[in-house]
Order: structure tokens, then sequence, then C-alpha cells
């Protein structure tokens, strides 16, 4: 007998959908003209998202589909009520993303020893000592932090990755001024149960609110798992229109959960999202038409076979 979590089937009647598309989706496809990329996120403001992460402040050299995330941000149609966040590793990210003039910013550490040095080239440790000075300049500037946390269920390198240690790295990142940390299966190999266990563990010492889920749908589990998540009450999850990205630092991995499929679920459920399927699904074909590939979501798919009867 497998001994299962003790979770709950109390579903949060609204989710916040954390749409990434525009930057994870987009810094692992094929390179885009900056004003294909304004003309998606002006289409993705006008669906009902509250949070759209706009660009990275990275090395150029190392993604370089993020080099115009700057002139991106500057040129985009912002709308009331949305948050337009970019992802910034270090001080210089952080000026640039001032600059660009986001909303929010995000920082990325992982879960895992050996996915921390290939990623960005360091120990655990030493990642989060890199991250206090962005923490520091975010809070004299008064800009939000949102913490990314990879590997949460299994590593390329290091095989399955203890709870408790991902537990206490998003606890360090909470305890240094992270309002939510973001939980990402990178490698795509978590399962309900699997997720159950890491919530479980989780939630033991950190509050629903301050986490989030991030599932790649590599071995097509995320919605799955995004179901149990649901059902022991986390209410942000992160999804990229049309499935977009994955991740170049870890191989075999395929694209993010897609937005479209997230809602598709989420309305079956009874669970308010705020955003139009419609609009998401159009923002959907406009980039892969652009990408010249199918989008990778099922519901957007079946959308389009409809809409062409």
């Amino acid at each position: 007998m497998i001994k299962r979590p003790d979770c709950s089937t109390d579903f949060p009647e609204k989710v916040t959908l954390y749409e990434v598309g525009a930057r994870d989706g987009l810094q692992n496809e094929a390179p885009l003209p900056s004003q294909t990329k304004v003309d998606f996120i002006n289409l993705l403001s006008l669906s009902g998202l509250t949070h759209i992460e706009a660009g990275s402040f990275v090395s150029a050299k190392r993604v370089p589909q993020m080099a115009d995330s700057l002139n991106v941000m500057r040129a985009i149609s912002r709308k009331e009520g949305i948050t337009y966040s970019a992802l910034t590793p270090n001080i210089q990210g952080f000026e640039m993303a001032l600059s660009a003039q986001a909303d929010e910013v995000a920082i990325f550490g992982s879960a895992s020893e050996g996915f921390s040095q290939h990623n960005i080239n360091c120990s655990i440790d030493e990642s989060l000592k890199r991250f206090e000075p962005v923490m520091a300049l975010a809070q004299l500037h008064n800009i939000p932090v949102r913490g990314y946390l990879s590997c949460v269920i299994d590593c390329p390198y290091d095989g399955p990755t203890d709870a408790n240690q991902v537990m206490d790295v998003a606890r360090a990142l909470i305890d240094m001024g992270c309002y939510e940390v973001s939980l990402g299966d990178t490698i795509g190999t978590g399962t309900p149960i699997k997720v159950a266990r890491l919530i479980e563990t989780i939630n033991s010492h950190i509050p629903h609110h301050q986490i989030a889920v991030h599932f790649h749908n590599t071995w097509g589990q995320a919605l799955p798992n995004i179901y149990q998540a649901l059902s022991m009450g986390i209410g942000t999850i992160d999804a990229s229109v049309a499935g977009l990205g994955g991740c170049p630092y870890a191989p075999g991995a395929s694209g993010n959960v897609a937005t479209e499929d997230v809602i598709y679920l989420c309305q079956q459920l009874g669970i308010e999202t705020g955003v139009k399927l419609e609009k998401i699904a159009e923002a959907g074909w406009l980039i892969t038409e652009a990408l010249g590939i199918l989008p990778r979501s099922n519901v957007s798919l079946a959308m389009k076979a409809k809409k062409l009867q």
C-alpha cells in the first residue's frame, strides 16, 4: 500500500494566473523581432491577466532571445491593474529593470546543488548571498520581489530533490523578502503524489498565499499536478500561452503548462481566473504563427479546429 498524504479537496474560489510566456516561454524559442513581442504582450494585456512576465535582464550571451527586453518593456501599452515583471539575477539586471519600469522583479534559485551549479555557476548558499544586494535595492525602491525555485521534484543532475531542502530554500527566499516563491518542476517528472508530499511539507512552514506552482509538461503530468495543488489550497499558477518554453539547462525539459489548458481546467472546476480564454488563445495563435510552430495546448488546438469548421 502507498501511504498517501492527507490532502483536502477544498479548491480555492479564485486563482491568480501568472503568465510567463513572454519571458520563460520565448527565451526557449527561436528569436523574434521586438515588435512581435510587443504585439504579443499587448494582446495578453487585453485578456484579464493581472501578472505578465514581460522580460529578462540576464546575460545576452546566455539568453540572446531576451536581449531586447529593455526596448520591449518600454514599448508595450501598459494596462492599469496589470503587474509587468522582469527576471533580474543581479544588480545590473535590477537597474535595467528599473529603467524598463518593471513593476516587479524576480530572482531565480535552485533547490538542488547540481542544477544551481549548471544554471548559475554557484552553490545554493552562494546564490542566496548573490541575491542580497538585489533585495536591498528592491526594498529601497519599493519594488516587490518574487522568487523562482527550480528542480523542486527532481534534478537532471542530482536525481530526486528532498522536500525538506525545497522548504528550507523557499523559506530562505521568503525570509530575504520575496513575497512569493514559485515552485518549479523544471524537468516535468512530478506526479500528483510527489506534488502532494512536497506541498504538505512546504505548508508546514510556509502559508499558501506565499507559494505558487510552475509545472512543465515533459511527461504530460502538468495538469494533474495543478489539480493536486489546487486541491491543497494553492492559489497561484504559473502558465505559458500555447505551452511555450522549456529550460536550456535541463536536458529533455519541454514547455510550460499551457495557459489555455489551465483556464479550461479551472472553468470546469468552477474556479474563477478572471482571464478570457478566447483572448489568451488569440495571443497563442499570434505568437505560434510568428514562430512557425503549432500551439502545444490541446485546448488551443481544439478551439482552432472548431473555429475553422
